[in-house]
């Protein structure tokens, strides 16, 4: 399991690597595949990934990455107004079909799923982007990594026994030192390159910090999901890891914060 584990994840990394460094409209494409295959993933867990419901909410995701792509004027507000008409009406036109909570449910994963990864494209499109986008990795995956260690050696708190049993406050704590440190790190050794920011150490450990605290939140929120219904994962896609959002559920989280902490700092 481990070694499979392992295996998968530096597979992971490395098409990470390649896919975000080429950016551009490969980035997009598998930005919005995996938001397709993620909202799936969370439909399911809903039950409604295979009726009506649920196929509004694919075309609905697919409207907003086409209207992102074109660079569409306020492309979020219309989807927002569209959804809210389409599931509404859906739900009037056959009730007592479909309950509120199935149809707030694909409301929600719309944005939920693929509007906040869609932040990761939109990062890495900014004026500093190609450098800039590592940050929303270092948060998530570098918190992660560092909460997983500080809380095996140091965890004696728990953050939420009931809903994640196995996470500390020291834990938590050390996920976010981890990302100020290694945040500031990256900005030491690559801002230089970052035009736009006139203080890049202290930028990218900011703003690491930060996305690091949203990210543990973001990760418990899908724990929370899959506990209301049961579920250990939300799929098998990735050996050893799960499905999508098991993987990428802290990064629907940190992609959107770098966007904006970075947007209201440095642009």
């Amino acid at each position: 399991m481990f070694t499979k584990r392992l295996l998968s994840g530096i597979i992971l990394v490395l098409i990470a690597l390649a896919v975000v460094i080429k950016g551009g409209s490969i980035l997009f494409f598998v930005t919005g595949i995996l938001s397709l295959a993620g909202l799936f993933e969370f439909y399911r867990v809903l039950g409604i990934h295979k009726n009506v419901l649920g196929a509004m909410g694919y075309l609905l995701a697919a409207v907003y990455y086409g209207l992102l792509w074109f660079d569409g004027k306020q492309h979020i507000e219309f989807v927002i107004i569209a959804a809210v008409f389409l599931f509404m009406t859906m739900y009037v036109v056959t009730f007592p079909t479909y309950k509120t909570d199935q149809v707030t449910g694909a409301f929600f994963g719309v944005f939920y799923v693929a509007v906040m990864l869609s932040y990761l494209y939109q990062t890495r499109m900014m004026e500093d982007g190609m450098y800039a986008v590592w940050l929303v990795f270092i948060s998530s995956w570098g918190c992660d990594t560092f909460a997983y260690c500080s809380g095996m050696l140091l965890g004696k708190h728990k953050m939420a026994p009931v809903l994640s049993p196995k996470k500390s406050i020291e834990g938590a704590v050390g996920g976010t030192l981890g990302a100020i440190i290694l945040g500031g790190v990256y900005g030491l050794a690559f801002g230089g390159n970052m035009t736009e920011m006139e203080a890049p150490v202290l930028i990218c450990a900011a703003a690491c910090g930060a996305a690091a605290v949203i990210s543990q939140i973001g990760d418990l929120a899908a724990s929370a999901v899959k506990r209301n219904h049961n579920v250990k994962d939300y799929g098998n896609l990735i050996p050893g890891h799960g499905g999508i959002l098991d993987r990428f559920d802290s990064m629907l989280f940190t992609a959107p914060a770098i966007f904006f902490i970075l947007t209201f700092l440095s642009y």
